[in-house]
């Protein structure tokens, strides 16, 4: 259950605020790089530790520090809860406007503020955006042995797809296909991970389960190299490289209304890894450290670490994920009101 009480709150933003009291005071009248130099950067990662948000960010801060003027050194803050909620307001609300602290948040910090009925305790528009280097192509596949070769198939017969627990994509994607394209997907909630579903999917207890192509190709290339997997459909706004075949959500959407309904919801994927400061920051901070993640997006070495792990990078400008958040909060309330309808979290 997502953790957004006021004790919940005022406790983590009480022991970031203990956290940050350790760092030296600075003038404020200092460039960049006198600003930066000889300090630590408080990265506040809204996972826990071992996931693979938690290897990104780690990949990370071996090679940022040196694109900031002053090159400084990195200290990760886990701070899990509420779907990465709890890590957004912890920076948007009570973390230092000044640059010390870099907030890599969850792509669905983007939209989950807008769907909210009532206040999340975050604001996208309230945070400046720093860039994202990759997006995510969620997708949805059938073991081998389920029979279920393509879409057409998974509208025809029924498959069942492992899932977490939550209202995590992994649920809400193929609950949206079931409502918006027909398809037949059994959802079998309440696996603590990916480890748990992969599991189940090779002892026959589940048929398949949505997912990320990035993770599926990092933690089962083996199932891709021996063909033991399916698959159907793309859930993204444009086709990955290496899915030209596959179809795409929106090809098989049965309405203009419905199209729009799936552009909202796989919209934040486009910002696949997001970073993001303090509203307040000083402005010259802020170009630096968007300059930084644009120059580190090209640096070869960093792109090399992160194609090690299965991973690729894909810059997404701050100034364009700031567009993106504009354009969230202009979605008109009726195609709103479907969003909701189709989350499972409410």
């Amino acid at each position: 259950m997502h953790c957004l009480s006021r004790t919940c709150l005022a406790a983590a933003a009480l022991a970031f605020l203990i956290i940050g009291s350790a760092m030296p005071a600075r003038a404020q009248a200092q460039t960049v790089e006198q600003f930066y130099r000889n300090r630590t950067v408080r990265l506040l990662l809204a996972a826990a530790p071992g996931g693979g948000a938690d290897i990104y960010a780690r990949i990370l801060v071996n090679h940022l520090g040196r694109h900031i003027p002053g090159h400084p050194t990195f200290v990760i803050i886990n701070q899990p809860g509420a779907g990465g909620l709890l890590a957004a307001g912890i920076l948007q609300n009570t973390a230092p406007k000044d640059g010390s602290t870099i907030g890599f948040l969850q792509r669905n910090n983007l939209l989950e503020p807008v769907l909210a009925e009532r206040d999340s305790g975050f604001d996208p528009r309230r945070v400046a955006w720093l860039g994202s280097l990759s997006r995510d192509t969620y997708v949805i596949f059938a073991w081998h042995t389920s029979g279920i070769r393509n879409i057409q198939d998974a509208m025809a017969r029924e498959l069942i797809l492992g899932n977490t627990a939550g209202g995590n994509e992994n649920v809400t994607y193929p609950l949206m296909l079931n409502q918006l394209a027909g398809t037949r997907f059994k959802l079998v909630r309440g696996y603590k991970g990916s480890d748990e579903v992969a599991l189940a999917i090779e002892r026959g207890e589940v048929q398949g389960r949505a997912i990320t192509w990035t993770t599926l190709g990092a933690d089962h290339a083996q199932w891709l190299v021996e063909k033991k997997v399916n698959v159907l459909i793309q859930l993204t706004t444009r086709k990955h490289p290496d899915l030209l075949d596959i179809p795409l959500a929106l090809d098989i959407a049965r309405s203009d209304q419905d199209r729009r309904l799936f552009e909202l919801m796989m919209s934040p994927l486009e910002a696949g890894r997001p970073f993001a400061v303090p509203l307040g920051t000083p402005t010259d901070r802020i170009a630096a450290l968007r300059a930084a993640f644009e120059a580190v997006a090209k640096d070869a070495s960093f792109q090399a670490e992160v194609k090690a792990r299965g991973g690729s990078v894909e810059l997404m400008p701050g100034t364009a994920i700031q567009a993106l958040v504009d354009q969230l909060y202009q979605t008109p309330n009726e195609l709103i009101a479907r969003a909701r309808g189709v989350s499972p979290a409410r």
